[in-house]
């Protein structure tokens, strides 16, 4: 199968998450990444993650799940020798991908309206937390500052524990999604004009909370914090079984029937105060209540397996390690290895795409490279000869 973004060519200039996590996608989609990094140090997430020893080698965990596929040229582009060189990759070029702040590229010299006199069907794709313009437009911006300003962290947890703070990078990882959607989209179109492409983490995670954010803008409910409830079902949420919790969505008339039935309750399906789904949201602690006290009688992957054959949405609430061997991702070709990494003293998994194609998980053939790994390659592909290389190299352009 041929992959649909081969033979184009991206430039990621970002660091950390929500840029390197966008091109992570069109990586494996298998447009060419070659990243761009600051000589001698590189992207910060190649000293992140949960392992001091790979911190140290420059080959961090942050780093490892997602620049796979890629390739690594260094240069400083504090550097003019630098700037001229990135400017001519520029014109090889079919996207740049950045997530500094605003203005730092036009800093640089290397800013859009530079790149696209260079390169006039260039695809130019910033990412900030809250856009090239408006008030906050030069805040620096982390995901947590993202989850607290959209409205994220308000509504996760409950009434005793909320504000939380949801347990993964999530206004980051919606940012760089965004970026990849609006890059593919453009990339499929007549590329007839250079465009502009600006992503806003901030409105990203916003879009993604459209029953949340419409139960104010349309309905004018205040969205709050309902842990795990689903406000707008019952019984819907998490449910304590004799061992564990696990899910339960019985959403529908007849799902919840088919519950009571299994439960051996129908004194729950004839009671009043559950008799509409209005009424069961309305007494939902009493009914949940009083359906714990009947799974109470087995463990929870007895009753997902139960309640399954019965047409009742059920699962486990498992553990990260537990969800990633389930056998429903463990044989999808979800994970991929790579057995042998440079700077790198074990085996790396990651983590792929979460898409098929004709049956087929979307892959890419490198692991994540070590730092200036292709800068030889690359600029000698652009005429720069071995002893310009070198001397570039001893004064610390690339």
């Amino acid at each position: 199968m041929t992959a649909p973004l081969q033979g184009i060519r991206v430039l990621d200039l970002t660091n950390v998450l929500s840029g390197p996590f966008c091109c992570h996608q069109l990586a494996h989609f298998g447009a060419e990444v070659i990243k761009i990094e600051v000589p001698g140090r590189g992207d910060l997430a190649r000293q992140l993650g949960a392992d001091p020893e790979l911190n140290a080698a420059g080959m961090g965990v942050s780093f490892l799940a997602q620049n796979a596929g890629k390739k690594s040229v260094t240069l400083n582009l504090k550097d003019p020798r630098g700037v001229d060189l990135f400017k001519a990759l520029a014109t090889t070029a079919d996207v740049v991908v950045e997530n500094f702040r605003p203005g730092v590229m036009d800093r640089l010299g290397v800013g859009f309206d530079t790149l696209k006199a260079l390169n006039p069907r260039l695809v130019y794709c910033a990412i900030s937390g809250f856009g090239q313009d408006g008030p906050m437009r030069a805040m620096p911006a982390y995901d947590q500052i993202v989850q607290g300003l959209s409205g994220v962290m308000s509504v996760t947890g409950d009434a005793d524990s909320a504000p939380l703070r949801v347990g993964y990078p999530v206004a980051d990882t919606i940012g760089g999604l965004t970026a990849a959607f609006a890059i593919s989209t453009h990339l499929a179109g007549p590329r007839d004009a250079p465009v502009f492409l600006d992503v806003s983490m901030l409105e990203a995670t916003l879009a993604t909370m459209g029953w949340v954010v419409s139960n104010w803008l349309i309905a004018g409910q205040t969205p709050a914090a309902h842990g795990n409830e689903n406000t707008t079902s019952a019984p819907s949420g998490a449910f304590r079984a004799r061992d564990a919790s696990l899910n339960i969505a019985a959403n529908k008339d007849e799902q919840w029937q088919a519950l009571c039935q299994v439960l051996g309750r129908d004194d729950l399906a004839r009671h009043p105060d559950y008799a509409t789904r209005e009424l069961r949201k309305q007494n939902r602690y009493a009914l949940k209540e009083a359906i714990e006290a009947s799974l109470a009688a087995r463990d929870a992957a007895e009753w997902v397996a139960l309640l399954s054959r019965h047409g009742i949405p059920a699962g486990e609430i498992l553990s990260v390690p537990d969800a990633l061997a389930h056998p429903q991702v463990a044989e999808r070709g979800m994970i991929a290895s790579f057995d042998a990494v440079p700077g790198v003293d074990r085996p790396v998994r990651a983590v792929r795409t979460g898409i098929k194609a004709n049956g087929r998980p979307p892959s890419v053939d490198t692991p994540p490279p070590e730092l200036g790994r292709d800068t030889d390659d690359i600029l000698e592909a652009l005429g720069c000869d071995a002893a310009t290389r070198a001397a570039l190299r001893k004064e610390g352009v690339i």
